[in-house]
């Protein structure tokens, strides 16, 4: 319909920006509309052509000079716009700075106390136009939504400075309000719409308290990870009575369970992640965080049926929540980070942590069939790279080789340990670099490739307990023989690099303990095999290689005795009576879980009292 005009007059009864003013009302119910489609592959079409349309009026609205009848609605445009955008997105971009910061330099040009300036960053651009006599009331409503969503970029990024100093701009006061953001927030209150006003797909009250809910997460996610468990838990109460989804929400539940945990409230705890449970589908997070909380509690069971209920969960397919078309707390939360305490891992870690808890806890068969899984999971190429959970450094792919041969050796499955060391020297002995080039890079203190050494030669200790397990007594001398052999090239002669236990670094002292137990190993056999002498040469060496190893020591003045060499098991054994610097239990802790368990094969079940009865022994009168 056209309103009468005089004779030769063809004005259209709206103008242009009345026009452009009912496309974005109709883009925004059509955005709507896709919100509520019930197909997904529709739905993201119809949002992405609701985007192309926005962005269409956008570029018309930028074709006109900047003037302040104009600017309500290309600042609603644009705040449509850029919600769209990064929904689709799922999280900020470099566009939407830009975005902000050419509709923020064509309202500085409408302001006639604002002289423009080249170069402006966002702050001064707020800075200016908020604290600006001339600008029109009418504008604000719209400001400010912008301005929410400049809130939301600064914080998904951690521009926490900027981001106050915005709040106290918008609140009418930068010099002596406090910086809390979490009270800067609140103390935010942007004005209402006004009934006439363009259709927006987000309004800023709904936008301030998004960003109140994933402040508090993310405030108390790094007090959680600091240690600040009492703020951690108050920011996670705040957060879990915000604008939460189901998959928010478990998170936050699980975060509270794990604040309880560490504060040694596990019932309440447990309350938390029973919660969790309930919400929603996304049940992996829980379940890890469960599983920690069993192990505390020493319930194994439970424990292992969580990580059981892990494994099977994470392997399924998990289902994404329903696209929004809005800002979500979710898009302003940090990334999923391996080091955090909210993430829950893959399907191999979770297989690779319920294995290792198997091993742990003497469960050699259940530990043999998961490392086998485990195994064949890596290795059909579904998952290439393997990383375990945060916290202590953990295996890399060869190491979960030797840790499912320790498995099956324990199960008593030497043939099949056997077959999985083969598997690994296939894939790893290539990597081993020229013996000179090892020396070199020791004296230079460079390590390349510092690991390869250490899993070739664990891969030849294993394969010789594999053989003393299949009494084949010539293989296994061979394999621990060729371990040694390995060993003593591939570590520096330099006495400065590598002179005792207390001074050399983590892999050092794992290559030092590697040495020590295949001499021990070598060492057994020859005593099984009835020689004495050799048996005690190898005993003396892993002695002189760490003199604080109590199974080095133990084994050499057993064999000293049952030699009936006297004088020297005697002052020998004064010399273990002087306590050492550094405990074995201590040095145990930063070994690999393969040479742990190793080591604990060859420990004498009954240390204290061989010694004691060494004591008695060897005190006697002749």
């Amino acid at each position: 319909m056209y309103r009468h005009t005089s004779v030769g007059a063809s004005a259209p009864r709206s103008s242009c920006l009345d026009l452009w003013r009912e496309e974005n009302d109709r883009l925004v119910r059509q955005a709507k509309a896709a919100q509520d489609c019930s197909l997904s592959l529709r739905r993201q079409q119809l949002a992405q052509n609701t985007l192309e349309g926005l962005g269409d009026l956008l570029h018309n609205l930028h074709g006109l000079p900047a003037a302040v009848p104009v600017l309500p609605l290309e600042l609603t445009v644009t705040c449509n716009f850029i919600i769209l955008k990064v929904s689709l997105a799922q999280g900020f971009t470099e566009d939407q700075v830009l975005d902000i910061q050419r509709v923020l330099e064509r309202v500085v040009e409408t302001q006639k106390q604002l002289e423009p300036r080249l170069e402006r960053d966002l702050r001064e651009l707020w800075n200016s136009i908020l604290c600006a006599s001339s600008l029109l009331p009418k504008l604000l409503p719209a400001l400010h939504l912008l301005a929410g969503l400049q809130a939301a970029l600064w914080l998904s990024t951690d521009h926490l400075g900027d981001l106050a100093f915005l709040l106290q701009t918008l609140n009418g006061s930068q010099s002596g309000t406090s910086e809390d953001l979490s009270l800067l927030l609140k103390s935010w209150s942007p004005p209402a719409e006004e009934l006439n006003a363009p259709l927006i797909l987000q309004d800023a009250q709904g936008l301030r308290d998004v960003l109140l809910t994933a402040f508090a997460y993310r405030q108390g996610l790094q007090d959680l990870i600091s240690g600040s468990l009492p703020k951690a838990l108050n920011s996670f109460h705040e957060a879990a009575t915000g604008l939460c989804s189901q998959h928010v929400l478990v998170q936050v539940y699980t975060a509270l369970g794990s604040c309880l945990r560490k504060m040694g409230k596990p019932q309440k705890a447990l309350l938390y992640l029973i919660e969790a449970l309930k919400v929603g589908s996304a049940c992996c997070l829980p379940l890890l965080e469960a599983s920690r909380l069993y192990q505390e509690l020493g319930d194994t069971e439970a424990e292992l049926e969580s990580l059981e209920l892990l494994v099977e969960a994470l392997s399924t397919t998990q289902t994404s929540e329903a696209f929004q078309i809005f800002i979500e707390v979710e898009l302003l939360l940090p990334r999923p980070d391996p080091a955090s305490p909210l993430y829950c891992g893959t399907q191999s870690q979770a297989k690779h942590l319920l294995a290792s808890r198997c091993l742990q806890m003497g469960r050699a068969e259940d530990a043999a069939e998961h490392y086998l899984d485990l195994l064949a999971l890596l290795l059909d190429g579904s998952e290439p790279r393997f990383s375990s959970f945060p916290g202590p450094p953990g295996p890399c792919m060869p190491e979960v080789f030797l840790e499912a041969a320790v498995s099956l050796i324990q199960a008593g499955r030497a043939q099949e340990a056997l077959t999985v060391c083969e598997e690994l020297l296939g894939r790893t002995s290539f990597l081993l670099p020229k013996i000179s080039q090892l020396r070199e890079d020791a004296r230079k203190g460079t390590k390349e490739l510092p690991q390869c050494p250490l899993w070739v030669s664990a891969t030849y200790l294993l394969q010789g307990q594999a053989w003393v397990q299949l009494k084949a007594q010539k293989e296994a001398i061979s394999e621990f023989s060729r371990c040694l052999e390995l060993l003593f090239r591939a570590m520096p002669k330099d006495k400065e690099q590598a002179s005792s236990c207390e001074q050399v670094c983590s892999s050092d002292v794992a290559l030092q303990q590697l040495r020590v137990a295949a001499l021990i190993s070598r060492g057994l056999e020859w005593a099984a095999n009835g020689q004495d002498i050799k048996a005690l040469q190898d005993f003396l060496l892993s002695v002189q290689m760490c003199p604080g190893n109590r199974d080095a020591s133990f084994h050499l003045l057993r064999t000293l005795k049952k030699l009936d060499r006297r004088d020297e098991a005697t002052a020998f054994w004064w010399k273990l009576k002087v306590p050492t610097h550094q405990p074995q239990e201590q040095t145990a802790r930063s070994l690999p879980l393969y040479l742990e368990m190793y080591l604990s094969w060859i420990h004498p079940p009954d240390y204290e009292a061989l010694l004691e009865e060494f004591q008695t022994s060897l005190t006697e009168p002749c």
